[in-house]
């Protein structure tokens, strides 16, 4: 712990939460371990059904704030958490991710003292419980970057994540940027953080701060498949895309936004045709993309002979559904 924080920037941890008792106990002590210890953790508590508030009022930390809310959504849980914090230096970070114990003190000293900068982080996967299963996933952007060439080169071969709990973002930067889009839900970080890193100077990679992404949950924001979720889609890419656009315009960035929504186009056939047609319409004003369907395996082989709108159908066809 350091001795004296009187001349350390603090850091506010925004955590939105909504029924997740099962593992927001282990991302607030991967928290509550960090080397850096002058930082503040707002937690928004978003209608939970479940034991998460009565989890955390049992916490007892002063560096912890809890904030109880109706539910309105991620988005609005994020804001939420942001206005409470004080810090010169932001984190938003999910319920159920963890970060290595020297995440915060290799951020704060890659980028303190500039608020035109962001970091940026090493990240990887597990599943669910098992931690034994993580394994870093290194990108061709894992280096310092201006941040509209870290989007292009982030978003070269298709869409790729941008997990909230990556990035140490100065307060002066998202109050250039703005915040969470509360009309969003499915890929709202898509428009939130091409804002945020095309409202820096310099995205700063820092070797060594680990984010523990938990992939394979069932109920997560990711894997929802309503229509309002696929309407929050599409208009996440069409409004992250207006903002590449806006800042340059050129062949690089109309080849990375077409990919995009290409990928939306996929994802909306053939339950929601109108959303599938007006991504393509979008394609096309865009040039074009040559982005193909997400396949492997015995998939890849039978869209050589039958097309992947036909297999498509086939496998939701036959797909198991789930018994509750």
């Amino acid at each position: 712990m350091e001795k004296n924080t009187v001349n350390l920037p603090l850091v506010s941890i925004c955590m939105p939460a909504y029924n997740a008792e099962r593992y927001i106990l282990e991302t607030i002590d991967s928290i509550l371990k960090q080397t850096y210890t002058h930082f503040e953790l707002i937690i928004v508590n978003d209608g939970s059904k479940d034991n998460t508030l009565s989890l955390l009022r049992q916490i007892e930390d002063d560096r912890i704030k809890i904030v109880d809310s109706e539910n309105k959504g991620q988005c609005a849980a994020a804001n939420l958490a942001f206005a409470h914090s004080t810090g010169d230096y932001i984190k938003f970070i999910d319920a159920d991710d963890l970060i290595s114990p020297d995440f915060l003190a290799l951020q704060i000293e890659k980028i303190t003292g500039n608020d035109t900068q962001i970091a940026s982080a090493e990240w990887g996967r597990f599943y669910g419980d098992d931690l034994s299963t993580f394994k870093l996933n290194p990108e061709p952007v894992w280096k310092d970057m201006k941040p509209i060439d870290w989007l292009v080169d982030s978003f070269w071969n298709g869409p790729n994540m941008m997990q909230c709990a990556l990035w140490l973002i100065p307060r002066k930067i998202l109050e250039k940027s703005g915040l969470w889009d509360k009309r969003l839900s499915l890929i709202n970080d898509f428009d939130f953080f091409i804002r945020v890193l095309l409202a820096a100077d310099e995205i700063k990679f820092t070797k060594g701060a680990v984010l523990y992404y938990r992939s394979g949950i069932n109920n997560s924001l990711s894997r929802q498949k309503s229509r309002e979720a696929y309407e929050s889609a599409f208009l996440s890419t069409k409004l992250g895309i207006e903002n590449l656009l806006n800042f340059e315009n050129s062949k690089r960035i109309r080849k990375i936004s077409a990919d995009n929504m290409q990928m939306w186009a996929y994802e909306f056939y053939p339950d929601h045709m109108d959303l599938y047609y007006q991504a393509l319409d979008y394609v096309r004003k865009l040039g074009g993309s040559d982005f193909k369907f997400p396949s492997g395996g015995y998939t890849k082989l039978l869209i050589k002979f039958f097309g992947w709108m036909l297999v498509k159908q086939i496998k939701i066809k036959f797909k198991p559904h789930k018994v509750y």
